[in-house]
Order: structure tokens, then C-alpha cells, then sequence
């Protein structure tokens, strides 16, 4: 399947996760109201966020689903990078949040409707859970980053669901917010793994995945190359890398040879997940001017 199409999956999968969350949102607002629980009150207040934040996802997305051009030379497929980083950020504040407003009630405890709890929770776990699912599937990194946004408003009612069904036979006016504590917790864990691996990426950091070591192996194993410097790798937005990499000849006199050695490092770089990369192949005795620099990466 084409990284086309997959891109397009995508984003029809955050402008699907975008309206439902919206939707629900105001849903949620009025349920919160109804039932005067400041927990669903605050989880419509996070979700609002949610939605401003699939809202500038499903943009970015979609922007970077555009081809290459003399202003992104590379494409805008950091576009959807950015995404991420963005619903990152949103993320962690919306927990921040969440564990504000629970150590409110701890502080100055509230009563509501149960069983209003129960019918609202049941409906969040559901419309969550069901955008969850359909972005959990997903390959871009903003698909993946919003699925946790996503996985949070599941777990948050899983958390009211339980607390409902406890208020039924026992008022623990302090079991909403010590759940809601845990929960986002979690969340924040996970978060700041996600927000170090998309800055990361941002800052043009050699994907995990990707074995630079065994790559340059497997390039200068070629009959005609001595060695390789100046090799940088980096991703364009977590899912496709670009190479670039001098190559130096050894006992090359001519042209079809250095032809053939191009053909073969393809070979070499086709078996990886690169979109774009680019060789500069250098004769024995020539020296290409960067060697001396120090702030290159140089790989003998």
C-alpha cells in the first residue's frame, strides 16, 4: 500500500476523530450539567481542548499530505510532525489540569447524580473508545499522539463509570478524584515519552528503527568503495528517513564503474524506509571540503 494512501487514511481518521469529539463535547457539557458533576464538567472543559487540538491536527495532517514544492523542497510531511508536537503539548496541559480540578474536590468535596453518571459514562466510553480504536490502527505519529488523547477520555470514564456505580451504594466522595489522580498519571507517563520521541525527531535525531552502523556495513562491503563520511540520517516526520552520505571510490577509473556502485548502494538503501536520499561519490585523491569541518559526522 502506497505512503499515499496512508496519509489519506490518516486524515480521514483525525477529521473523523475531530467531529465525534466535538460532538461529544457539547454533549458532555450538558450531561455534566444535568447530572452536576464537576468531574464530567471538567472532562468537557479537556475535551474542548481535545477538539481545538484534533481541529489544528486534522489541518496539519491534511497539509502534509501535499507534495513537494520550491518552498518545502522536501515535502510537508513535517507538517504532521508539528501535529504531534502540538497535541503533545495540549496533552500534558490537559492532565496538569485534570489533577487540579481532583485535588479540588479532595479539598472541597461534591455530590451528584449516579445514575446520570452511569448513562453519560457508558456513552463516553463508547464514542471514545470506538475513535480510539480507529486511530490506534494508524502509522503517522499524529495519529498515534492523538489516539492517547483519545485513550484518556476512554480511561476518564472508565473512572466515572466505576465511581457512579461505588456513589449507588456508598457515598466515597473522595474515590472520584483519587481515580481521576491515577488515570492521569498514566496519561503523563506515556505523554512524555511520546513528547521526547517527537522532539526527537524534530531535532533531526537518527530514528530508532533505522541501524546507521549496519547500513554504512553493507555500503562500504561493495567492491569499489573505501570508506564513507559525512553520512546523516534523519525523519521527516517518524514513519519516512532521508540519507545523505559521501562515498569514497577506491581503484574506480571510470564512469560505468561508478555507475554500477550507485546501482548497488540503491540496492542497499531501498531495503530501508528512506523517501529521499542522495550519494556523493568521491575519487581516491579527491577531497571534497568538508572532511576538516568539525561540526560534520564522519563514519570510517
Amino acid at each position: 500500500m502506497s505512503h499515499n494512501h496512508d496519509y489519506s487514511q490518516a486524515t480521514k481518521n483525525i477529521k473523523v476523530a475531530f467531529f465525534i469529539n466535538l460532538i461529544f463535547t457539547v454533549f458532555e457539557i450538558i450531561g455534566g450539567i444535568y447530572t452536576n458533576s464537576i468531574a464530567i464538567i471538567s472532562d468537557a472543559v479537556h475535551d474542548l481542548g481535545d477538539s481545538l487540538s484534533l481541529g489544528t491536527s486534522w489541518y496539519l495532517q491534511n497539509k502534509s499530505d501535499q507534495k513537494p514544492d520550491k518552498k518545502y523542497s522536501f515535502g510537508y510531511r513535517r507538517f504532521s510532525l508539528l501535529g504531534a508536537l502540538i497535541n503533545s503539548v495540549v496533552l500534558l496541559a490537559g492532565s496538569v489540569y485534570v489533577i487540579y480540578e481532583a485535588v479540588g474536590r479532595f479539598i472541597e468535596p461534591e455530590h451528584a447524580d449516579p445514575t446520570g453518571m452511569i448513562f453519560f459514562a457508558l456513552v463516553g466510553i463508547a464514542v471514545n473508545g470506538y475513535a480510539a480504536w480507529k486511530l490506534s490502527k494508524g502509522k503517522t505519529l499524529n495519529e498515534k499522539v492523538i489516539s492517547w488523547h483519545l485513550l484518556e477520555d476512554v480511561l476518564g470514564w472508565v473512572a466515572i463509570l466505576i465511581v457512579a456505580i461505588v456513589l449507588q451504594f456508598n457515598d466515597i466522595v473522595y474515590l472520584d478524584p483519587a481515580l481521576s489522580i491515577l488515570i492521569t498519571l498514566y496519561i503523563l507517563w506515556n505523554s512524555f515519552k511520546r513528547l521526547k520521541e517527537t522532539l526527537f525527531l524534530f531535532l533531526q535525531g537518527t530514528p530508532d528503527e533505522v541501524d546507521s552502523e549496519k547500513i554504512e556495513a553493507e555500503i562500504i562491503a561493495i567492491d569499489g568503495i573505501a570508506s564513507l563520511h559525512h553520512t546523516h540520517i534523519w525523519s521527516l516526520d517518524g514513519e519516512h528517513h532521508v540519507f545523505t552520505s559521501h562515498v569514497k571510490l577506491d581503484k574506480v577509473d571510470n564512469l560505468d564503474t561508478i555507475i554500477a556502485i550507485k546501482c548497488q548502494i540503491q540496492v542497499v538503501l531501498n531495503n530501508y524506509p528512506f523517501e529521499h536520499y542522495t550519494i556523493e561519490t568521491e575519487m581516491a585523491h579527491e577531497d571534497c571540503g568538508l572532511i576538516s569541518n568539525k561540526t560534520s559526522q564522519h563514519y570510517e
